[in-house]
Order: C-alpha cells, then structure tokens, then sequence
C-alpha cells in the first residue's frame, strides 16, 4: 500500500523541530507536522521569512501550534545559543530534521567557523545540533531524520582535505556533505543501539523536487540543464517532503533506514526504502 501523509497518526503532545523550515522542504514538512498536531519550531535564520511562514501555516491549519527559534546553521555559536534555549525549555523533543542547507555554491565560500559552506551548514553543524541537544533528544525518544539526496551515490569523502581548500568543484562538494549525513544517520542509530539511547535515527531525500534551492545554489551549464529538467522530471516540495514525513512518523520505519521516492532512478513517486 503507497504511503501518504494521511497515515501519519495524531501528533498532539510532540514537539517537533525542523531546520530550515521557512520555506520549500522545510515548510512543506513542517506544516504536514503541525496539521497533525504537534507543536513545531521553526529553526532558522530569517525571522522575516519565519513570520511568513508561521502566518501562511495557520493559514491552513488555524489551530496549529508552530514558533520560530533563530538558528544559523553557518555559524556554531548560533547552533550552541539554539541548543541552549531549548535546553532551558527542558522539554523533551520527539522529532527532529535536520533539512536546511545550501546546495553547489559556485565559488567556494566559508561559515563564520572557517568550514567549507557545504560541509559546515549541511552536515557539521546538524551534527553539532544533535549533540548539543542529545539529553532532550534521549529524553524523547526521538526520531532523528537527517536530509540527503540522490547525489550522495557519486560521492566521496575527501579525508585529506575535507574542507575543500583545494580543487573545489560545487556538486562533489555537495555530494560530499551529503554522503556525510547519510552515513551520520547510519552512525547515530549505531551508537544509540550500542548505548541504550532509545533513538530512531533514519535519513530521506526528496527526489528532484522544485525548490528554492535548486534555483538559489547550482550556476553556469547547471543552472540552465536544471532550467530545462526540473518541469520534466521534479515533483513538488509538498510531494517532496512526504519521503521526510514518512521517516519522521511511520512506526514501521527501520532504525538506520534510508528513505525517498520509488519513481524512476528515485526523482520523484510516492516514498519508499531508497538505496
């Protein structure tokens, strides 16, 4: 039977916290959640764009429960500041995705921490987030979903020069911070095992889906072969984000798994184990 978000049960109670999620992915998921009833913070950058997106989400769901927390995903010290707020909350978090990010930057730039942009936004300081907010994360029982792609399959791990100071190339250093939160995702659910945790660490990637980042991020020959591609072959961020609500919410879900869309060559369909 083909998932959907209605299967997702009432979320009434939860506190859920997704990165990113003014806009595209982010928000598509985090309304989904909040429609449900679990209370959502909005983890991000802009309080502008947060404004909006708290104002367009009630605006479908009247009675939803959502609220925006500063978090700039480019510097550690606003990772460390949000992870300390929601500490002195001391409420427990059962869900949490890690979806914000940047996407093949055409020159290299730099966090404020001195990280290639992709390596540190992407992966670096989710997992910095994860650690910091481990205590409420175990205290939850949390369900931990990190944000892939399909381009993780071309990827590799530059181990010598992780921070691309040399012969830096947009896509493989997005296919770098990707691969790196697939395997973290496998990792965390390793060590949870291992440690008694109780957390359910899984990962998904939305296909080819149309969003704010495919046009803000890829330049050059990219640009315009994404210009052409994406009516033909993307689906949209709502469509997208259901690969992310499923391993956000389904109870059958498997511990380290991997999820995201059945269509061809995984760009778009209804969500599924993915590869």
């Amino acid at each position: 039977m083909t998932w959907t978000p209605d299967a997702i049960p009432d979320l009434s109670g939860r506190l859920a916290v997704v990165t990113g999620a003014t806009g595209g992915l982010g928000f598509e998921t985090a309304c989904v959640l909040a429609a449900k009833g679990a209370e959502v913070v909005l983890a991000a950058r802009n309080p502008d764009k947060a404004a909006r997106a708290q104002v367009a989400i009630r605006s479908r769901h009247p009675r939803a429960v959502v609220r925006f927390q500063a978090l700039d995903l480019a510097a550690l010290a606003s990772v460390q500041a949000f992870a300390e707020r929601m500490t002195a909350e001391g409420r427990p978090i059962d869900i949490l995705i890690d979806n914000a990010g940047v996407m093949a930057l055409p020159r290299r730039e730099t966090t404020i921490d001195g990280f290639e942009m992709q390596l540190g936004s992407n992966y670096l300081a989710h997992f910095a987030l994860v650690g910091r907010m481990s205590r409420l994360l175990i205290a939850g029982g949390a369900r931990v979903v990190q944000l892939s792609s399909v381009a993780h399959r071309g990827a590799r791990i530059r181990l010598d020069d992780l921070n691309l100071t040399s012969g830096y190339r947009p896509w493989s250093a997005y296919q770098q911070s990707k691969l790196a939160m697939l395997m973290f995702a496998i990792e965390l659910q390793r060590r949870s095992d291992a440690n008694g945790w109780g957390l359910t660490s899984v990962a998904a990637h939305p296909g080819f889906a149309s969003t704010g980042l495919m046009s803000s991020g890829p330049s050059g020959l990219m640009r315009l072969g994404l210009r052409w591609l994406t009516p033909l072959l993307s689906q949209s961020a709502a469509a997208g984000a259901q690969p992310i609500l499923m391993a956000a919410t389904a109870p059958d879900v498997a511990p380290g798994g991997y999820y995201g869309p059945q269509g061809i060559q995984e760009m778009r369909g209804p969500p599924g184990p993915a590869h």
